[in-house]
């Protein structure tokens, strides 16, 4: 016969040990954590994680002692034992405490996230330049101690990962949701945290005062295959040789690996928008697909995320990337380089356009680095950079009116056939800051054989530039500027807009419709 004590000893046994399971296997999204920032009003920020199929779930958000929202939801047997709530808008600041609760039946088991705060999120993702630490690039010392005044600017960083199907959560994190300090922002070389996507953060900082959350998602040496899903890979027919060819990539030589370990788990996130930084593997490897492939991941990119984080993040929302700078490559007839920064524009030489709608660009061939002990490929202003694309954030993302945020385009190119020149107008004002009778060429045909010739600078005027065809005895057919490797040197370039210091990108235009 069992005494009674032994049934009551039984039953609280199974009572705690209910108690002990009900928390087994509840937890957060590995990337929601302390100090992490949430994507501020209008839209609502998504608050995810895993627990035990058909527990209730609530999550409660705290300001101080008091309790300003609530959302309860199920745990879903059907989606990998998910559950999620997407809270209401919240204005920008904090902090803030995330509670969430699961209860089934008896049990109940609480998770709390702390020093939360709302603002803008931006999702930095690329190769090896993106991955460049603070310590890594000029004024080293002085950027990773400047940090007092962006304790609201918090930083996260995605271990290096790959796997062969879409993962639904992170496996590994090398850089938890933080405030800033030396140590994680100058954490050795290509490591955490990105040096640019910081410096971008603190610019955005300065500009907007309110929370910025930067999440780095990089990976040095990969192509843009690696980061691009099947559907991108299908819609631009790239063909599928199982391997990028190690010639052409230090990291994953599989196609979509990192998009599916290090993007595509990020996609229940609420965003402001991503920044991106790569092009220099597809240098020979499907360069002449990077038009179609660099647009469709935006677009599909923009559809993942939209998607996943239940319409929050908006569908078109904006896209900065960096057009590649100078590189000291050897002396060949492919032009790599120049191809890719026609490529990065869909092949209109600016952005927005209407095949990357919303998308902002900083232009950066002028900043070139000879000394870089990192190779010339790896330049270390990269605070430039995150300036310039600071720029164009606030004029297409922030509305910031009367801006100027990219540097001349030609707006009309004109053959005057019998003076021997090619008058080009830019749309706006020009700074001719030195002459170069090199870096215009013009291309010269005869008998459907064409070369490109240089085309001395002849006149400019405010916004209008005269080059010299005489070079030319036959018939010219285009034009093109800054159509090399390294096309000037460090802040050199000839074309600059006057007051902003940003310089005219490359173009290649067809003369008189040809």
């Amino acid at each position: 016969m069992v005494s009674p004590g032994s049934v009551l000893a039984l039953v609280l046994s199974v009572i705690l040990w209910a108690d002990r399971s009900a928390g087994v296997g509840f937890r957060f999204a590995s990337y929601i954590s302390d100090y992490m920032v949430l994507q501020k009003e209008p839209a609502g920020a998504v608050i995810w994680g895993f627990g035990i199929p058909g527990a209730t779930v609530r999550v409660i958000l705290y300001r101080g002692q008091e309790a300003i929202m609530e959302k309860v939801t199920q745990v879903k047997a059907q989606s990998s034992n998910t559950w999620m709530v997407v809270l209401d808008p919240v204005k920008p600041g904090g902090p803030f405490e995330v509670m969430a609760q699961q209860t089934l039946g008896r049990m109940n088991s609480t998770l709390r996230i702390h020093n939360v705060l709302f603002g803008d999120v931006w999702l930095c993702s690329g190769q090896s330049n993106l991955k460049m630490t603070v310590s890594q690039i000029f004024n080293a010392t002085k950027e990773m101690y400047n940090i007092a005044p962006y304790q609201s600017v918090r930083i996260m960083s995605v271990s290096l990962v790959e796997a062969e199907e879409e993962l639904e959560d992170l496996t590994e994190i090398d850089l938890p949701w933080s405030k800033p300090t030396p140590g994680n922002l100058g954490h050795g070389n290509f490591t955490y945290m990105s040096a640019l996507c910081w410096l971008y953060g603190r610019y955005l900082y300065d500009t907007l005062r309110y929370p910025v959350g930067l999440v780095s998602s990089v990976w040095g040496g990969t192509a843009i295959e690696a980061w691009s899903s099947e559907r991108v890979l299908k819609a631009c027919n790239v063909p599928d040789h199982g391997y990028i060819p190690e010639e052409s990539v230090t990291g994953p030589r599989e196609h979509s690996v990192v998009w599916n370990a290090m993007v595509h788990p990020l996609c229940n996130m609420t965003l402001k928008g991503v920044l991106w930084y790569q092009g220099e593997s597809n240098m020979d490897y499907n360069r002449n697909l990077y038009n179609c492939t660099f647009p469709a991941l935006i677009e599909d990119w923009r559809q993942t995320f939209h998607r996943g984080s239940q319409g929050q993040t908006e569908r078109f929302f904006p896209f900065g990337f960096v057009q590649l700078s100078s590189y000291l490559a050897p002396p060949s007839p492919d032009e790599g380089f120049p191809h890719i920064r026609w490529h990065q524009t869909a092949d209109f030489g600016y952005v927005p356009n209407v095949k990357m709608p919303n998308t902002f660009m900083a232009v950066t061939m002028d900043l070139g680095d000879r000394d870089s002990p990192f190779g010339s490929v790896h330049p270390r202003d990269k605070q430039t950079v995150a300036y310039r694309l600071h720029l164009g954030a606030r004029a297409v993302v922030y509305g910031e009116k009367n801006l100027i945020f990219q540097g001349p385009l030609p707006e009309k190119i004109e053959l005057l056939a019998r003076q021997e020149l090619i008058n080009i107008t830019y749309h706006q004002q020009i700074q001719l800051q030195r002459q170069d009778n090199k870096i215009f060429q013009i291309s010269c045909c005869s008998n459907h054989q064409c070369k490109w010739l240089p085309a001395p600078m002849s006149t400019f005027s405010t916004r209008t530039l005269t080059l010299n065809t005489k070079p030319c005895r036959d018939s010219v057919a285009a034009v093109r500027y800054a159509w090399d490797s390294w096309p000037c040197e460090y802040k050199q370039c000839p074309i600059y807009h006057p007051s902003s210091t940003l310089p005219a990108p490359p173009f290649v235009a067809f003369i008189n419709g040809r």
